[in-house]
Protein backbone atom coordinates (compact mmCIF):
# COMPACT_ATOMS: atom_id res chain seq x y z
CA UNK A 1 0.00 0.00 0.00
CA UNK A 2 1.32 3.41 -0.92
CA UNK A 3 0.21 6.31 1.45
CA UNK A 4 -0.81 9.81 -0.26
CA UNK A 5 -1.43 12.60 1.29
CA UNK A 6 -3.48 15.49 -0.82
CA UNK A 7 -3.45 19.12 -0.24
CA UNK A 8 -6.96 19.19 -1.36
CA UNK A 9 -7.44 23.02 -1.33
CA UNK A 10 -4.67 23.56 -3.51
CA UNK A 11 -4.40 24.97 -6.73
CA UNK A 12 -6.70 27.26 -9.30
CA UNK A 13 -9.72 24.93 -8.22
CA UNK A 14 -9.13 23.09 -5.05
CA UNK A 15 -11.89 20.12 -4.58
CA UNK A 16 -12.99 20.27 -7.86
CA UNK A 17 -10.18 19.08 -9.61
CA UNK A 18 -8.38 17.10 -6.71
CA UNK A 19 -11.11 14.56 -5.65
CA UNK A 20 -12.09 13.92 -8.93
CA UNK A 21 -7.98 13.42 -10.23
CA UNK A 22 -7.75 11.43 -7.09
CA UNK A 23 -10.24 9.31 -7.90
CA UNK A 24 -8.93 8.67 -11.38
CA UNK A 25 -5.75 7.83 -10.05
CA UNK A 26 -7.09 5.36 -7.93
CA UNK A 27 -8.64 3.79 -10.91
CA UNK A 28 -5.03 3.22 -12.35
CA UNK A 29 -3.42 2.06 -8.52
CA UNK A 30 -6.00 0.22 -6.62
CA UNK A 31 -3.44 -0.20 -3.61
CA UNK A 32 -3.46 3.59 -2.79
CA UNK A 33 -4.53 4.62 0.25
CA UNK A 34 -5.69 8.40 0.30
CA UNK A 35 -5.17 10.67 3.51
CA UNK A 36 -7.31 14.23 2.62
CA UNK A 37 -6.92 17.45 4.16
CA UNK A 38 -9.28 20.51 3.31
CA UNK A 39 -12.13 22.30 4.33
CA UNK A 40 -14.72 20.10 5.33
CA UNK A 41 -17.88 22.29 3.83
CA UNK A 42 -16.36 21.71 0.29
CA UNK A 43 -14.85 19.02 0.39
CA UNK A 44 -16.76 16.44 2.16
CA UNK A 45 -19.97 16.79 -0.43
CA UNK A 46 -17.61 16.11 -3.22
CA UNK A 47 -16.10 13.06 -2.02
CA UNK A 48 -19.87 11.49 -1.24
CA UNK A 49 -19.72 11.67 -5.29
CA UNK A 50 -16.76 9.12 -5.50
CA UNK A 51 -17.84 6.61 -3.35
CA UNK A 52 -14.49 3.89 -3.65
CA UNK A 53 -12.55 7.09 -3.21
CA UNK A 54 -14.09 7.74 -0.20
CA UNK A 55 -13.52 4.08 1.08
CA UNK A 56 -9.95 4.15 0.57
CA UNK A 57 -9.27 7.54 1.92
CA UNK A 58 -9.34 9.14 5.77
CA UNK A 59 -10.30 13.11 5.35
CA UNK A 60 -8.98 15.41 7.73
CA UNK A 61 -10.94 18.97 8.79
CA UNK A 62 -8.55 21.95 8.19
CA UNK A 63 -9.31 25.05 9.23
CA UNK A 64 -7.59 27.04 6.21
CA UNK A 65 -6.73 26.71 3.04
CA UNK A 66 -3.52 28.81 1.52
CA UNK A 67 -3.68 31.34 -1.11
CA UNK A 68 -2.14 30.97 -4.52
CA UNK A 69 -0.47 34.71 -4.11
CA UNK A 70 0.55 34.01 -0.72
CA UNK A 71 3.96 34.75 0.49
CA UNK A 72 5.95 32.13 1.87
CA UNK A 73 6.76 33.60 4.98
CA UNK A 74 3.07 34.57 5.63
CA UNK A 75 2.00 31.11 4.57
CA UNK A 76 4.17 29.98 7.25
CA UNK A 77 3.06 31.72 10.26
CA UNK A 78 -0.52 31.58 9.47
CA UNK A 79 -0.82 28.07 8.55
CA UNK A 80 1.24 26.20 10.74
CA UNK A 81 -0.93 23.53 11.94
CA UNK A 82 -4.02 24.73 10.59
CA UNK A 83 -3.50 24.99 6.88
CA UNK A 84 -4.61 21.64 4.75
CA UNK A 85 -1.17 22.49 2.85
CA UNK A 86 0.83 22.46 6.12
CA UNK A 87 -1.16 19.32 7.39
CA UNK A 88 -0.77 17.56 4.21
CA UNK A 89 3.28 18.05 4.69
CA UNK A 90 3.46 17.17 8.07
CA UNK A 91 1.82 13.45 7.30
CA UNK A 92 4.81 12.59 5.52
CA UNK A 93 7.01 14.06 8.34
CA UNK A 94 4.62 12.31 11.09
CA UNK A 95 5.32 9.16 8.82
CA UNK A 96 1.56 8.43 8.21
CA UNK A 97 1.76 9.08 4.51
CA UNK A 98 4.90 8.26 2.10
CA UNK A 99 4.14 11.12 -0.11
CA UNK A 100 2.57 14.31 -0.33
CA UNK A 101 1.01 15.99 -3.74
CA UNK A 102 -0.51 19.60 -3.70
CA UNK A 103 -1.31 21.83 -6.34
CA UNK A 104 -0.85 24.99 -4.36
CA UNK A 105 1.19 28.12 -3.71
CA UNK A 106 4.98 26.75 -5.07
CA UNK A 107 6.83 29.23 -2.59
CA UNK A 108 4.47 28.27 0.24
CA UNK A 109 4.77 24.49 -0.41
CA UNK A 110 8.53 24.74 -0.36
CA UNK A 111 9.13 26.74 2.33
CA UNK A 112 6.70 24.36 4.19
CA UNK A 113 8.14 21.21 3.41
CA UNK A 114 11.72 22.14 3.78
CA UNK A 115 10.41 23.89 7.83
CA UNK A 116 8.58 20.41 8.40
CA UNK A 117 10.58 17.64 6.56
CA UNK A 118 14.06 19.26 6.65
CA UNK A 119 16.92 19.30 4.50
CA UNK A 120 18.82 15.60 3.40
CA UNK A 121 22.45 15.61 5.30
CA UNK A 122 24.55 17.22 2.77
CA UNK A 123 22.49 18.91 0.86
CA UNK A 124 22.42 22.87 1.01
CA UNK A 125 19.57 23.68 -1.36
CA UNK A 126 16.39 22.02 -2.31
CA UNK A 127 15.68 21.38 -6.29
CA UNK A 128 12.17 20.76 -8.30
CA UNK A 129 12.66 18.25 -10.95
CA UNK A 130 10.48 18.21 -13.95
CA UNK A 131 9.77 15.20 -15.95
CA UNK A 132 10.61 16.37 -19.62
CA UNK A 133 8.83 14.76 -23.00
CA UNK A 134 11.76 14.79 -25.54
CA UNK A 135 12.02 12.78 -28.71
CA UNK A 136 12.99 9.62 -27.62
CA UNK A 137 10.76 9.16 -24.93
CA UNK A 138 11.22 11.71 -21.41
CA UNK A 139 14.11 13.41 -19.05
CA UNK A 140 14.53 15.08 -15.98
CA UNK A 141 15.38 18.83 -15.88
CA UNK A 142 16.18 20.40 -12.74
CA UNK A 143 16.64 22.35 -10.67
CA UNK A 144 13.37 24.30 -12.57
CA UNK A 145 12.93 27.27 -9.78
CA UNK A 146 14.07 26.13 -5.79
CA UNK A 147 17.48 27.53 -6.01
CA UNK A 148 18.46 30.81 -8.43
CA UNK A 149 22.22 31.05 -9.04
CA UNK A 150 23.22 27.45 -7.95
CA UNK A 151 27.26 27.45 -7.04
CA UNK A 152 29.07 24.28 -9.02
CA UNK A 153 28.37 22.06 -5.49
CA UNK A 154 25.01 22.70 -5.73
CA UNK A 155 24.87 21.73 -9.08
CA UNK A 156 26.64 19.12 -7.97
CA UNK A 157 24.15 17.75 -5.61
CA UNK A 158 21.81 18.63 -8.06
CA UNK A 159 23.02 16.02 -10.20
CA UNK A 160 23.16 13.48 -7.55
CA UNK A 161 19.25 13.87 -6.64
CA UNK A 162 18.32 13.80 -10.31
CA UNK A 163 20.42 10.86 -11.08
CA UNK A 164 18.58 9.00 -8.43
CA UNK A 165 15.23 9.94 -9.69
CA UNK A 166 16.05 9.07 -13.01
CA UNK A 167 17.09 5.95 -11.96
CA UNK A 168 14.19 5.49 -9.84
CA UNK A 169 11.62 6.54 -12.87
CA UNK A 170 12.94 5.41 -15.77
CA UNK A 171 14.64 2.04 -14.32
CA UNK A 172 18.23 2.26 -16.03
CA UNK A 173 21.33 1.73 -14.12
CA UNK A 174 23.66 4.74 -15.22
CA UNK A 175 21.61 7.49 -16.58
CA UNK A 176 23.66 9.67 -18.87
CA UNK A 177 24.12 13.17 -17.30
CA UNK A 178 24.69 17.02 -18.73
CA UNK A 179 25.12 20.56 -17.36
CA UNK A 180 22.90 23.01 -19.44
CA UNK A 181 25.30 25.46 -20.94
CA UNK A 182 26.04 27.96 -23.70
CA UNK A 183 28.37 25.34 -25.75
CA UNK A 184 29.40 22.53 -25.38
CA UNK A 185 33.09 23.39 -25.08
CA UNK A 186 34.57 23.05 -21.92
CA UNK A 187 35.63 26.71 -21.84
CA UNK A 188 32.67 27.90 -22.48
CA UNK A 189 29.54 29.04 -19.94
CA UNK A 190 29.94 30.49 -16.06
CA UNK A 191 33.06 29.81 -13.42
CA UNK A 192 30.40 27.95 -11.78
CA UNK A 193 29.15 25.70 -14.57
CA UNK A 194 32.29 24.57 -16.11
CA UNK A 195 33.57 23.94 -11.87
CA UNK A 196 30.39 21.69 -11.98
CA UNK A 197 31.87 19.64 -14.95
CA UNK A 198 35.39 19.24 -13.21
CA UNK A 199 33.56 17.95 -9.87
CA UNK A 200 31.30 15.65 -12.16
CA UNK A 201 34.22 14.19 -14.27
CA UNK A 202 36.42 13.78 -11.05
CA UNK A 203 34.13 11.96 -8.92
CA UNK A 204 33.87 9.02 -10.80
CA UNK A 205 30.73 8.12 -9.79
CA UNK A 206 28.82 4.76 -10.57
CA UNK A 207 25.57 5.91 -10.86
CA UNK A 208 25.85 8.81 -13.01
CA UNK A 209 27.21 8.70 -16.57
CA UNK A 210 28.39 12.41 -17.05
CA UNK A 211 27.89 13.52 -20.97
CA UNK A 212 29.34 16.88 -20.52
CA UNK A 213 27.60 20.10 -21.38
CA UNK A 214 24.37 20.10 -23.22
CA UNK A 215 22.53 23.04 -24.95
CA UNK A 216 19.04 24.43 -24.63
CA UNK A 217 18.15 22.20 -27.78
CA UNK A 218 19.57 18.87 -26.28
CA UNK A 219 16.85 18.66 -23.69
CA UNK A 220 13.79 18.50 -26.26
CA UNK A 221 16.47 15.87 -28.38
CA UNK A 222 16.84 13.52 -25.43
CA UNK A 223 20.52 13.72 -25.57
CA UNK A 224 20.66 12.50 -22.07
CA UNK A 225 18.71 11.24 -19.24
CA UNK A 226 19.32 14.10 -17.06
CA UNK A 227 19.58 17.74 -17.06
CA UNK A 228 21.04 19.91 -14.88
CA UNK A 229 20.83 23.72 -14.06
CA UNK A 230 20.30 25.85 -11.73
CA UNK A 231 16.84 27.43 -11.01
CA UNK A 232 16.47 31.00 -12.88
CA UNK A 233 17.59 29.20 -15.90
CA UNK A 234 15.53 26.09 -15.65
CA UNK A 235 12.14 27.59 -14.82
CA UNK A 236 12.83 30.50 -18.16
CA UNK A 237 13.54 26.87 -20.13
CA UNK A 238 10.16 25.22 -18.62
CA UNK A 239 8.00 27.95 -19.00
CA UNK A 240 9.45 28.47 -22.93
CA UNK A 241 8.81 25.28 -23.60
CA UNK A 242 5.45 25.27 -22.44
CA UNK A 243 4.55 28.31 -24.16
CA UNK A 244 5.99 26.78 -27.44
CA UNK A 245 3.68 23.72 -26.79
CA UNK A 246 0.43 26.08 -26.39
CA UNK A 247 1.72 28.63 -29.64
CA UNK A 248 1.79 25.29 -32.06
CA UNK A 249 -1.38 23.98 -30.59
CA UNK A 250 -2.88 27.16 -31.46
CA UNK A 251 -0.96 27.24 -35.07
CA UNK A 252 -2.28 23.97 -35.91
CA UNK A 253 -5.63 24.92 -34.64
CA UNK A 254 -5.89 27.92 -36.83
CA UNK A 255 -4.71 26.07 -40.18
CA UNK A 256 -6.73 23.37 -40.32
CA UNK A 257 -9.95 25.48 -39.82
CA UNK A 258 -8.58 27.81 -42.57
CA UNK A 259 -10.31 26.79 -45.33
CA UNK A 260 -12.60 23.32 -46.58
CA UNK A 261 -10.02 21.54 -48.07
CA UNK A 262 -7.99 22.11 -44.65
CA UNK A 263 -10.95 21.12 -42.68
CA UNK A 264 -11.03 17.28 -45.24
CA UNK A 265 -7.81 17.44 -44.34
CA UNK A 266 -7.92 17.70 -40.58
CA UNK A 267 -10.40 14.67 -41.29
CA UNK A 268 -8.51 12.40 -42.61
CA UNK A 269 -4.93 12.44 -40.93
CA UNK A 270 -7.24 12.93 -37.55
CA UNK A 271 -5.23 9.73 -36.04
CA UNK A 272 -1.83 11.76 -36.43
CA UNK A 273 -3.37 14.36 -35.23
CA UNK A 274 -4.77 12.71 -32.08
CA UNK A 275 -1.23 10.91 -31.60
CA UNK A 276 0.24 14.67 -31.85
CA UNK A 277 -2.19 16.02 -29.29
CA UNK A 278 -1.67 13.14 -27.18
CA UNK A 279 2.24 13.77 -26.76
CA UNK A 280 2.25 17.63 -26.52
CA UNK A 281 -0.88 17.45 -23.46
CA UNK A 282 1.07 18.98 -20.89
CA UNK A 283 -1.43 16.88 -18.72
CA UNK A 284 0.70 13.83 -19.01
CA UNK A 285 3.86 14.84 -17.67
CA UNK A 286 2.26 17.05 -14.68
CA UNK A 287 4.05 16.89 -11.67
CA UNK A 288 7.05 18.40 -10.16
CA UNK A 289 9.27 16.42 -7.52
CA UNK A 290 11.10 18.44 -4.73
CA UNK A 291 14.22 16.92 -3.82
CA UNK A 292 16.83 17.21 -1.37
CA UNK A 293 14.21 16.88 1.84
CA UNK A 294 13.55 13.80 3.84
CA UNK A 295 10.50 12.98 2.72
CA UNK A 296 9.15 12.67 -1.04
CA UNK A 297 6.98 16.03 -2.06
CA UNK A 298 5.30 16.54 -5.14
CA UNK A 299 4.43 19.86 -7.32
CA UNK A 300 1.19 19.70 -9.31
CA UNK A 301 0.39 22.97 -11.88
CA UNK A 302 -1.69 24.92 -10.20
CA UNK A 303 -4.25 25.21 -13.08
CA UNK A 304 -4.05 21.62 -14.16
CA UNK A 305 -7.45 19.60 -14.23
CA UNK A 306 -8.70 16.30 -12.71
CA UNK A 307 -6.05 14.26 -15.20
CA UNK A 308 -3.48 16.63 -14.84
CA UNK A 309 -3.74 15.79 -11.39
CA UNK A 310 -4.11 12.54 -11.21
CA UNK A 311 -0.94 12.30 -13.53
CA UNK A 312 0.87 14.29 -10.28
CA UNK A 313 -0.51 11.71 -8.57
CA UNK A 314 0.76 8.96 -10.29
CA UNK A 315 4.61 10.20 -10.32
CA UNK A 316 4.05 10.40 -6.29
CA UNK A 317 3.33 6.94 -6.22
CA UNK A 318 6.05 5.76 -8.36
CA UNK A 319 9.10 8.01 -6.94
CA UNK A 320 7.45 5.76 -3.41
CA UNK A 321 7.08 2.58 -4.73
CA UNK A 322 10.84 3.03 -6.70
CA UNK A 323 12.25 4.17 -3.55
CA UNK A 324 13.41 7.73 -4.69
CA UNK A 325 14.22 9.14 -1.29
CA UNK A 326 16.20 6.12 -0.48
CA UNK A 327 18.06 6.13 -3.55
CA UNK A 328 19.15 9.74 -3.19
CA UNK A 329 20.38 8.98 0.24
CA UNK A 330 22.76 6.03 -1.00
CA UNK A 331 23.74 8.55 -3.40
CA UNK A 332 24.58 11.20 -1.12
CA UNK A 333 26.38 8.91 1.15
CA UNK A 334 28.85 7.17 -1.37
CA UNK A 335 29.53 10.67 -2.71
CA UNK A 336 30.37 12.42 0.29
CA UNK A 337 31.92 9.74 2.44
CA UNK A 338 34.91 9.73 -0.83
CA UNK A 339 35.31 13.52 0.44
CA UNK A 340 35.76 12.80 4.24
CA UNK A 341 37.38 16.73 4.65
CA UNK A 342 33.91 18.54 4.13
CA UNK A 343 31.49 19.06 6.14
CA UNK A 344 28.27 18.04 6.29
CA UNK A 345 25.54 21.41 5.20
CA UNK A 346 21.82 21.24 5.85
CA UNK A 347 18.96 23.97 5.37
CA UNK A 348 16.83 25.75 7.20
CA UNK A 349 13.71 27.27 5.92
CA UNK A 350 14.87 30.57 5.95
CA UNK A 351 17.00 29.57 2.77
CA UNK A 352 13.93 29.38 0.98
Amino acid sequence: MVRISLDVMGGDFGPQVVIPGAAKALERHPDIRFVLYGLEDQCTPLLEKYPKLKASSTFHASELAIAMDEKPSQALRRGRGKASMWQAIDAVSKGEADVVVSAGNTGALMAMSVFCLRMMQGIQRPAIAAIWPTLKGESIVLDVGATIGADAQQLMDFALMGGAMARALFEVERPTLGLLNVGVEEIKGQEQVKEAGRLLREAGLDSIDYFGFVEGDDIGRGTVDVVVTEGFSGNIALKAAEGTARQIAEYLRAAMSRTLLAKIGYILAKGAFDRLREKMDPRKVNGGVFLGLNGVVIKSHGGTDAEGFAAAIDVGYDMVRNGLKAKIENDLQKYHASRPSEGAATGTADEV
